[in-house]
């Protein structure tokens, strides 16, 4: 058998958010700072700077409690267009030692290593290259932990065991000595649910969990995901699943207080679609099913999905809209979604009999109307036009938050 390679580097982030506003604001710099969703009083710490780890704060924790437990936190609200310019600065920065091979989120990369960069020495050499560049080219708050492993999971384990700005290294030969201290929720994609699987059937700790058979993990896991899950964890450079076509795009909105009333919540889900549209625009696709949603205090959640004619138009999805909306009941409304489906990029459109276009493929007068809107905004600044009806309470980032495995576009804080 060949002795397992560094094949790939796991560059993490050490408390994005938190390093970015101590970045962006010097007097924040060696002190406890909490990100919030909004700056009221009972607003959810969305991410902490280790300052504010270090003396007790949990993940999940609002603002009153973290004032209570340590009474000099410095609190503020989340920019997410400044988040995806860091995003953008430190793969630049990154980019002057290796080129990236996968962003996974807004602050986690992965590197695949080649010829001489597969040897230790020269490996470690290199990410400290990286972490000098991000520290000189971006800022020197930008701190982050690298992994080195001879697979995608064991590098990004491997990133997890020294933090913050660690580097570490995991490889079959020091396995699973190297992780025998670590609690099965440590290692990533272990989650709650799985946990509770794999004490059903015995396994309770990291080596039980590493001398797991691949074929066994089938089982366990119900799929072949459990074997795959298994031999990355042993070693093996398992190749990532080929993502597939994006099938669907949407935004939905937590409600702030003043928008908890059914015409406030309708003028929100609609700039929602607004911004949806625009997105679809910018793909140069066609929607084809729309799907609005209300999730409520009572009655839980109220919602309509429907098969529509292909469009980027956004006066015909408004006027879908109003159609789906008066179709809605519910009261005392929390948050709202839409989403556009069944998605068909231009140059794969069949033009419908009935549809007032040129051609397949071809926009019809009225969404190269959209596209200029589009345009105008982009330049001239968000708002600028408008269809019609807008919240009178517009909360930031409507439509162009970052999400789990998305990072929003930087034109899409300018829609």
């Amino acid at each position: 058998m060949n002795k397992a390679r560094l094949r790939l580097l796991y560059l993490d982030m050490n408390s994005y958010f938190a390093s970015v506003a101590q970045q962006e604001d010097p007097s924040l710099r060696g002190r406890p700072v909490g990100v919030v969703t909004t700056m009221t009083r009972n607003a959810a710490i969305i991410a902490a700077s280790y300052e504010a780890k270090d003396q007790g704060l949990k993940f999940g924790a609002r603002m009153n409690e973290a004032r209570l437990l340590i009474p000099g936190m410095q609190f503020r609200p989340a920019r997410h267009d400044v988040y995806v310019d860091y995003h953008h600065r430190i793969k630049r920065a990154v980019e002057r030692v290796l080129p990236i091979e996968a962003a996974h989120s807004v602050d986690e990369f992965s590197i695949r290593l080649t010829g001489n960069a597969q040897r230790l020495e020269t490996a470690m050499s290199l990410a400290e290259q990286m972490r000098q560049q991000i520290y000189t080219q971006v800022g020197p708050m930008m701190r982050c932990s690298i992994g080195l492993g001879s697979s995608l999971l064991l590098a990004k384990l491997a990133g997890k065991l020294r933090k913050p700005e660690g580097l570490e290294w995991l490889l079959p030969e020091v396995l699973p000595d190297k992780i025998n201290h670590l609690k099965l929720r440590d290692i990533p994609g272990i989650s709650r649910g799985m946990e509770t699987r794999l004490h059903a059937v015995g396994i309770t700790t990291v080596p039980a969990l590493y001398a797991l058979a691949p074929k066994y993990a089938r089982k366990i896991w119900g799929g072949v995901q459990g074997e795959r899950f298994i031999r990355a964890l042993q070693g093996e450079d398992i190749s990532q699943p080929i993502p597939k076509p994006t099938q669907s795009l949407g935004h939905g909105q937590v409600l702030s207080y003043n928008n908890r009333n059914p015409e406030a919540a309708r003028l929100v889900t609609r700039r929602l679609l607004i911004k949806a549209a625009t997105r679809l625009r910018r793909q140069n696709a066609y929607a084809t099913y729309l799907q609005i949603s209300v999730k409520c205090t009572a009655r839980g959640r109220s919602g309509l999905g429907r098969k529509i004619p292909a469009t980027q138009d956004s006066f015909q999805l408004l006027a879908l809209f109003r159609q789906f909306w008066g179709e809605l009941t519910f009261t005392k409304p929390i948050s709202t979604s839409v989403m556009l489906g069944g998605l068909i990029p231009a140059h794969k459109h069949t033009a419908d009999l009935f549809e007032k276009r040129a051609s397949a493929g071809v926009r019809t007068p009225r969404e190269n109307l959209c596209v200029l809107i589009d345009a105008i905004n982009q330049r001239y600044g968000q708002d600028t036009l408008i269809y019609g009806e807008r919240p009178n309470e517009i909360t930031p980032y409507t439509g162009a938050k970052i999400a789990f495995g998305r990072i929003p576009g930087c034109e899409e804080f300018r829609d």
